[in-house]
């Protein structure tokens, strides 16, 4: 059995993922001409739009896609895109409400430098709190914040949005994008976050869906011509997100074909195999004995990832084989002896399981 029961977010299905494909490529065609998407876009302020002509088409794409009234995309990917959100809604010194669990640490890093000050309740059990008053905003992470997170966003928001009626709620979707059905804005939230790297597109840049209130304040702030994301990079959001869904859908079935395998004894060693949300949805491999950390100074060498690069960016192909989460190694520090996360990216089961079986038995010889 593992330490701990664990609560993924359910991923959405091939025939869903492909829909949300066919959704996107639709409102693309709506948005633009077809010779602009065989372009590389546009450079700089354009005179009255202060931004690339093509940059607006895709923030409108996603806009449309979302639902929202308005979309940007930033620069320095989800966490610059989160830290703008709570820019937008709070000052310094007024009260966030926040989940009682580690913040992502790039999160708590704004929330500190902006002054900001936490409260922060159970959203596992949000109908059972004692709300506090004087909030002026809500943060909800999507994805899990430890092991023992269960609670449901949709339920979350609309609990909070029926006590705080004139609070901003701000979502960090971050690895739940083309997973889940619907994202935080599309559940009533009033921004959601996101970095675009995470999910096959350009370097860096980060979106934010939502209100057009608090995305126009920020762009009135962001006017510089280097804080302008190009045409060409925009473009190659919408190329990414394209291809996302279903690359995310396979990716989930692969994992979860893993732990049917792995809890089926087809390789010694392992105690238990589960999924978590850490921060990605990804395959937790429990070993008999602590030997986690050795295992790893071999994964490299039979071809697997030993770190990420951008969580489920364009350049993951291979199986990451790492630690696990910095928030979960919070949560139990005893977790990096005995426990790694594997993230199969592009790969099949078989490619895991023989990276397991070889590296297990390097260590156990």
């Amino acid at each position: 059995m593992p330490k701990f029961k664990t609560y993924p977010l359910e991923s959405i299905s091939i025939d869903a993922a492909l829909d949300k494909q066919f959704k996107l490529v639709d409102a693309m065609t709506r948005h633009f001409e077809g010779n602009e998407l065989l372009s590389r876009g546009d450079l700089g302020v354009v005179p009255g739009l202060n931004q690339p002509r093509y940059t607006k088409k895709v923030e409108e794409v996603l806009a449309d896609f979302f639902g929202t009234e308005a979309a940007m995309l930033v620069r320095g990917s989800g966490t610059s895109a989160i830290r703008l959100a709570l820019h937008s809604v709070l000052k310094p010194g007024e009260q966030l409400l926040v989940h009682r669990a580690p913040i992502y640490p790039t999160t708590k890093v704004s929330i500190d430098s902006m002054g900001i000050k936490t409260v922060a309740v159970d959203y596992n059990d949000i109908e059972n709190q004692d709300l506090p008053k004087g909030i002026s905003a809500i943060l909800i992470q999507y994805t899990r914040q430890q092991p023992s997170d269960s609670y449901s966003m949709e339920k979350v928001i609309s609990y909070l949005k029926e006590r705080y009626p004139n609070i901003p709620i701000v979502t960090d979707d971050n690895y739940a994008v083309m997973k889940v059905n619907k994202i935080g804005v599309e559940l009533g939230a009033s921004l959601s976050c996101f970095s675009t790297f995470k999910l096959l597109g350009p370097e860096g840049i980060g979106c934010i869906v939502g209100n057009k209130e608090e995305l126009d304040k920020l762009r009135k702030e962001n006017y510089s011509g280097g804080s302008q994301v190009q045409g060409h990079e925009a473009l190659d959001v919408l190329r990414g997100l394209t291809y996302a869904p279903v690359a995310l859908a396979n990716q989930a079935r692969v994992v979860n074909e893993l732990v049917e395998r792995l809890n089926s004894n087809e390789v010694s060693g392992i105690a238990s195999a589960y999924v978590a949300n850490a921060q990605s949805k990804v395959l937790l491999v429990e070993f008999e004995k602590p030997i986690a950390q050795e295992i790893l100074k071999y994964t490299n060498a039979l071809g697997a990832a030993p770190n990420p690069v951008g969580a489920e960016s364009k350049y993951e192909i291979i199986p990451m084989f790492y630690r696990v989460s910095g928030t979960f190694k919070e949560y139990d520090p005893e977790l990096l002896k005995t426990t790694i996360r594997i993230n199969p990216y592009r790969c099949g089961a078989d490619t895991i399981v023989r990276i397991l079986k070889n590296s297990i038995g390097k260590v156990v010889k």
